[in-house]
């Protein structure tokens, strides 16, 4: 089954637009960590991937963004195998974010973000009013402005997050791929960061855990569990009490507290162990 849907006229163009996976499969040390998955994304969507911890989600993303090649199948930019591509083009054109990001050296948020620039700019080329104007845009869509020169390390977990998403529009992607960016966040900036992604208009692929925020940010929801797709669509659609017992081995109650709203997930005990196990 496949996320999203193809998107253009009919014509071979519309098809092929956007980044795709088409029945990758990928095994690590033995195991078969990703069986014939398939993914399309329509542009300007937030993809939520759900699924228990060892299902392929971050598996999934690190061969969207070509840091790992699939051992079957293949990863297309606009039609294009991904690993045909060249570093650059591709960095051009898709950004991501870890789960959590660090740095040895004394660098200023601004310093951070221009690294987003790195793709656009020649060897030891200084930065040049694009790479800045992109940069000063990039702090301002994050609201991170006033705190262009402050040094890197005196941010909170939350902050630094909103800088590295920050980073990621400096590259002026299409596409942004995120790695469960909520992680080690508190509740506040959890929705924070969320809502950031949501209002970016960019084709975003996000893997969560909690399956209340992805209700609520994400336009469609990729289900995976031993490496394979078992559900996909919207929230609605896919969030049900008998995939969340399938695929997590947990009783739940899903409401829909507001009509046309996201459903709400109230979790009631656990029933077995999670089909990602």
């Amino acid at each position: 089954m496949s996320a999203g849907t193809e998107t253009g006229t009919g014509t071979e163009r519309g098809t092929r637009a956007g980044l795709r996976a088409d029945r990758v499969s990928r095994t690590a040390g033995g195991t078969l960590v990703l069986d014939g998955v398939t993914l399309t994304l329509a542009p300007g969507t937030v993809t939520g991937l759900l699924g228990p911890n060892g299902s392929g989600k971050s598996t999934l993303l690190r061969l969207l963004a070509g840091v790992l090649a699939p051992d079957s199948g293949v990863v297309t930019l606009d039609g294009d195998p991904l690993g045909a591509l060249g570093r650059r083009t591709v960095a051009r054109r898709l950004a991501t974010v870890e789960q959590q990001a660090d740095t040895q050296t004394d660098l200023s948020v601004a310093d951070v973000v221009r690294l987003g620039r790195v793709p656009h700019r020649r060897a030891w080329a200084p930065p040049s009013a694009a790479d800045e104007a992109a940069v000063r845009s990039a702090l301002a869509r994050t609201g991170l402005t006033d705190r262009a020169r402050q040094p890197w390390r005196t941010l909170s977990g939350g902050e630094r997050q909103r800088v590295q998403i920050a980073r990621a529009l400096a590259q002026e992607p299409r596409e942004l791929l995120l790695d469960e960016p909520t992680n080690h966040l508190d509740i506040q900036h959890q929705l924070d960061l969320l809502a950031l992604v949501a209002e970016l208009r960019l084709t975003a692929v996000v893997a969560l855990h909690d399956l209340n925020l992805a209700a609520m940010y994400c336009d469609r929801l990729v289900v995976l569990a031993r490496g394979g797709v078992v559900a996909a669509g919207t929230p609605g659609e896919v969030l049900t009490e008998e995939l969340i017992a399938e695929v997590y081995g947990v009783r739940s109650a899903v409401t829909r507290p507001e009509p046309g709203g996201p459903p709400h997930i109230r979790f009631l005990g656990t029933v077995g162990p999670a089909a990602g196990a």
